[in-house]
């Protein structure tokens, strides 16, 4: 099974496909020649991307206004994407908030809300809903995005490393619930220059590499996923290379 889905074009869906690593990685595997279903906040960097979607694929892509912290809007999302015969081959649930440098008793009650909310709580949503209609299809990959501060920790950002560290936990347990069909794994992306890098490291972010050149590392790596590599850790390394931790 898992060799056909590898040479078969994929139903992808991407939470937080508005911008950064979600948009990257949209539009690469768009051009590989699967379908794209995404979700985001922000309708008018949805319509954009839209508009890059139909210049660089053929294919019909579908993309939808929702957050995933609300448990009411995913399922509602989960609903439609049935109907529309859109079940995904793979789930990248991107979807993520960081918050500026302050220690735990300095960050704003509704900033530290806003973390666990969208890291934990917008993930366990996307889970919820669309875990059984996968398991109706028989297959599923799901890669929850992860970060060296889920593996690690840092001054000065507490929560954001509380959400990362908890995603692992998440997926190592729900690893343990899956049919052998089924596989997820978390995946830390390293540090890319997006909006949310330039929040915790500010003019540092500029160093690093860009969301399109990950995208084409990223891509190849969530597309050779197996159910075989369910429960794993893994890292963006190098193109065609999978780093366990």
């Amino acid at each position: 099974m898992a060799t056909s889905h590898n040479e078969s074009s994929r139903k992808v869906l991407i939470t937080g496909v508005s911008k950064g690593l979600g948009r990257a990685l949209a539009l690469e595997l768009a051009t590989r020649g699967h379908t794209i279903i995404g979700c985001s906040r922000d309708q008018t960097k949805l319509d954009s991307l839209q508009e890059q979607l139909s210049k660089s694929s053929l294919i019909q892509h579908f993309l939808f206004k929702l957050d995933v912290k609300s448990n009411d809007n995913v399922e509602e999302f989960a609903q439609i994407v049935r109907k529309e015969k859109l079940i995904p081959d793979i789930i990248v649930n991107n979807a993520g908030l960081a918050h500026g440098k302050a220690k735990i008793w300095e960050l704003d009650a509704r900033d530290f809300d806003n973390v666990i909310d969208t890291n934990i709580k917008g993930t366990a949503n996307i889970l919820r809903h669309f875990i059984p209609l996968m398991m109706h299809n028989n297959y599923g990959i799901i890669v929850n995005m992860s970060s060296s501060a889920g593996r690690s920790t840092h001054a000065d950002f507490a929560p954001y490393c509380s959400s990362k560290w908890a995603i692992e936990g998440l997926s190592k347990s729900v690893a343990k619930e899956l049919p052998k069909d089924m596989g997820i794994v978390t995946l830390n992306p390293g540090s890319i220059y997006t909006d949310m890098l330039v929040v915790c490291c500010g003019d540092l972010a500029a160093k690093f590499q860009s969301p399109e050149k990950w995208a084409i590392k990223a891509a190849t790596m969530i597309l050779d996923l197996t159910p075989a590599d369910n429960g794993e850790s893994l890292t963006v390394n190098n193109p065609r290379e999978l780093s366990s931790m």
